[in-house]
């Protein structure tokens, strides 16, 4: 057990600063390493019943969150293996009830799951199951960006002009996929001073898709030009609220004066049941360097300024128009009927 423990740790801790350093990026890579880690845990660790397994994917789990605690995935793919043992703990227990009593009415085995008071009891057939059950939510995750990239057609039709902001890896696919159908423009927000935008910009222009590069101050300008706002997420919230690249919030905002619909494209592993605590900013954004905006070589101006670079923005439900995740489109008013079913409540709070 200890040697488990010890590898286990070893991995966190590489996984943890593999984040940090920026070597491992992007929430699909996030989840995806977090559900690998989770996995070995379930296939390797010293548990007996299901309880014993939730209460060592919790303390595992802790360790994750403790360390990396923007990365809303992490957390939500930890409350998913939770959820998936006590789905399938339940389901094992039919299982055996059935074979047992066949005549068990149709009524007590829909209504077994409320039963459930405590994940005690010893099944030997539990841990294939579970396994078996990460794994096809494995192969959901490798699926999920080619899932929403194949609902394009239904959201961009031809001579269509899109804006969207920075670079997010959904938003590129999504575009690309319409691109074999449809004729459209794209209008890119640079989102400085990080500039991703202009990667995006590069990317969709050898994909032959008329694409423009427009500076931030220019968004509400051209706004009034624009069809549909398409873009990524860092997070979705409790509420339907984004944590997204800083700048969404003016894009959105521009789109609600112009009665433009907003569409965020976000898989399944960013529906966090977090909410924003409007005292609590540093569980909620970072702020890095503002070097991109302001040399050093101006120090006796910047000796009497605080320059606040923030990466990240808060957009309420009520600017956003449809999520598209993989399971396909839903509306912001939505998202905590999606929160019952990917997460167990017990579980909200790691």
């Amino acid at each position: 057990m200890s040697n488990l423990i010890r590898k286990t740790d070893e991995k966190i801790h590489t996984f943890i600063n593999d984040v940090k350093q920026g070597k491992t990026w992007g929430s699909y890579d996030i989840a995806f390493n977090t559900v690998n880690i989770l996995k070995e845990v379930v296939a390797e660790g010293d548990w007996r019943t299901a309880q014993n397994l939730m209460d060592l994917v919790r303390t595992e789990g802790k360790k994750l969150t403790k360390s990396l605690p923007l990365q809303a995935s992490v957390g939500n793919m930890v409350r998913r293996i939770l959820k998936i043992i006590r789905e399938e703990y339940i389901a094992t227990q039919q299982n055996k009830q059935e074979e047992v009593d066949p005549q068990d009415s149709l009524h007590k085995i829909v209504t077994s799951e409320g039963d459930v008071d405590d994940y005690n009891k010893v099944l030997p057939e539990l841990c294939p199951s579970i396994l078996e059950h990460i794994s096809e939510f494995e192969m959901e995750l490798e699926t999920s960006a080619d899932n929403i990239a194949q609902q394009a057609r239904q959201h961009i039709h031809s001579n269509e002009i899109i804006m969207t902001l920075g670079k997010s890896a959904s938003v590129e696919a999504f575009l690309k996929k319409a691109a074999t159908e449809r004729k459209f423009e794209v209008i890119v927000a640079e989102c400085a001073p990080f500039c991703l935008g202009h990667e995006l910009a590069v990317s969709l222009g050898k994909s032959k898709i008329q694409t423009t590069v427009i500076a931030d101050s220019a968004i509400f300008a051209i706004m009034s030009r624009v069809n549909k706002v398409i873009i990524g997420t860092h997070t979705v919230m409790a509420n339907g609220g984004l944590r997204a690249i800083c700048g969404s919030h003016i894009v959105a905002l521009a789109a609600k004066h112009y009665s433009v619909p907003v569409i965020v494209l976000a898989p399944m592993y960013k529906l966090s049941p977090q909410y924003l605590c409007s005292y609590d900013q540093d569980a909620f954004n970072s702020f890095v360097s503002p070097e991109g905006i302001l040399e050093y070589s101006d120090g006796s101006i910047l000796s009497k300024v605080h320059t606040y670079n923030p990466v990240f923005d808060y957009v309420p439900p009520e600017l956003v128009t449809l999520f598209i995740s993989n399971t396909g489109g839903h509306a912001p008013s939505y998202v905590y009927r999606l929160l019952s079913e990917l997460y167990h409540p017990d579980d909200y709070d790691l």
